[in-house]
C-alpha cells in the first residue's frame, strides 16, 4: 500500500481521471439535448428536406422541358394550318 505523497498523487490522479470521465457525459448530454433541440426548432419551421427540394426541382425542370415541346409543336402547327389558309 502506497503512503505519503505517492499516495496523494495517485488519489488526485484517479480524481481527475473521474472528472474527465463525467466531464466527457456531460459533453455528450448537452450534445445530445442540443441536436434534439435544434430538430425541434427546425420541424416547427416547415422545411423541406433536400431529397424532397432536389425532386420537385426535377419535376420542374422536366414539366418546363415538355411545355417548350408542346408550345414548338402549336407552333408548327399553326403555320401549317396558315399556310393551308
Amino acid at each position: 500500500m502506497t503512503t505519503g505523497p505517492s499516495r496523494i498523487f495517485d488519489e488526485f490522479a484517479k480524481l481527475m481521471t473521474d472528472a474527465a470521465g463525467a466531464a466527457q457525459g456531460m459533453k455528450r448530454e448537452a450534445e445530445t439535448m442540443l441536436h434534439s433541440q435544434t430538430e425541434r426548432v427546425l420541424n416547427g419551421l416547415d422545411l423541406v428536406k433536400r431529397e424532397e427540394f432536389e425532386a420537385v426541382r426535377e419535376m420542374a425542370i422536366k414539366a418546363r422541358d415538355e411545355n417548350d415541346a408542346l408550345k414548338a409543336r402549336i407552333e408548327a402547327l399553326e403555320a401549317q394550318l396558315a399556310a393551308k389558309g
